[in-house]
């Protein structure tokens, strides 16, 4: 006589083993939760140990250690920040008068250096000096000072000497060709007041030369010359 369990018994028995599985399963995927949070827990831990040991790359701007290097052009944001406001540090040179405020300086400068004691009977020591004083004073003015004294534009001018910022950095403009021409006028009215004086005439041509129309030359635009110890390493782009 064959003995079949009651349809109750064997429904529960279903029930009980497919409850056994389903806990067997869950458990199963909370085990490769649990491995894979651990797995991301221990990378990002490793990134986090391998961050901190690598060097921090530094995406500014970096010093050339070249003696000479080139400005690059400023960046997008760089340039809208330079067209926020008028640029006060270069626009005066382009302003009436500006032109004027050259021949004083050369008058004045002539006045001092005649009446200094010994110079006054030595034409030719006078106009050197002036023509030295000048041109060294707008090299340092026009070709050494960088950036501006006025903070009205974020930095945007930090690498641009007062020469480069000009006229928005438009090469032959008016301005520019009046500048560029001040020492040559200024060493023909040496050659011409000056008696013969070979030494004294190359030492003006070298110093108006060099000094004077070189770094005003398209060629030497956003040209970085560094001298070490005088003048350091320069920033580029």
């Amino acid at each position: 006589m064959d003995l079949k369990p009651f349809p109750s018994y064997s429904k529960h028995a279903a029930d009980s083993q497919q409850s056994q599985q389903q806990q067997q399963q869950q458990q199963q995927d909370d085990d490769v939760v649990s491995l894979t949070n651990v797995s991301i827990i221990s990378r990002s831990r490793a990134s986090s140990y391998t961050a901190t040991n690598e060097p921090v790359k530094d995406h500014r701007r970096r010093r050339s250690s070249s003696i000479i290097s080139h400005v690059e052009q400023e960046t997008q944001e760089e340039e809208n920040d330079q067209q926020v406001l008028p640029n006060m540090n270069a626009s005066w040179v382009s302003q009436r008068g500006a032109w004027l405020i050259h021949f004083v300086l050369l008058i004045l400068l002539k006045l001092f250096f005649n009446l200094l004691p010994g110079l006054n009977s030595s034409p030719n020591w006078s106009w050197t000096l002036t023509n030295l004083t000048y041109n060294s004073g707008c090299y340092i003015m026009f070709h050494m000072i960088k950036g501006t004294p006025f903070e009205f534009n974020g930095g945007a001018y930090d690498n641009l000497t007062m020469w480069e910022q000009i006229d928005n950095e438009t090469l032959y403009t008016p301005s520019r060709k009046f500048i560029i021409s001040v020492p040559i006028i200024l060493f023909f009215l040496i050659t011409h007041y000056t008696t013969l004086n070979y030494k004294l005439f190359i030492f003006n041509f070298i110093i108006t030369f060099l000094i004077g129309i070189i770094p005003k030359l398209p060629s030497t635009h956003r040209l970085r010359i560094s001298i070490p110890i005088i003048t350091g390493p320069q920033q580029i782009s």
